[in-house]
């Protein structure tokens, strides 16, 4: 399994990135496809989720309003677009695969696999 993350980069606060995440290595219809950060000395939390069967999705509070998780099925991709960034989302964004408990609950308490991270900074 291959979870590939991209799109990160330098972006002035106020602007947007579009994180990419390709994934490969088997069927996803039973899994909910998200997203985490890490800030540097902080621990990695949650930032969004969809499920990838019927698209049901959840956000931190953080981002809620600001970022949109969505999938494309046909290209295995599930992206994050991120608007009105600012200085404190500067983190590496990790993508993420749990297998769901249901098809209508975006929840990834326990994460079966992981990408590699796509460092996201935001300046002031």
């Amino acid at each position: 399994v291959q979870l590939q993350a991209s799109g990160g980069g330098l972006v002035q606060a106020g602007g947007s990135l579009r994180l990419s995440c390709a994934a490969s290595g088997r069927t996803f219809s039973s899994y909910v496809m998200g997203w985490f950060r890490q800030a540097p000395g902080k621990e990695r939390e949650f930032v969004a989720a969809i499920t990838w069967s019927v698209g049901i999705t959840s956000y931190a509070d953080s981002v809620k309003g600001r970022f949109t998780v969505s999938r494309d099925n046909a290209k295995n991709t599930v992206y994050l677009q991120m608007n009105s960034l600012k200085p404190e989302d500067t983190a590496v964004y990790y993508c993420a695969a749990s297998l769901a408990r249901s098809r209508f609950i975006a929840s990834m308490s326990k994460v079966d696999y992981w990408g590699q991270g796509t460092l996201v900074t935001v300046s002031s």
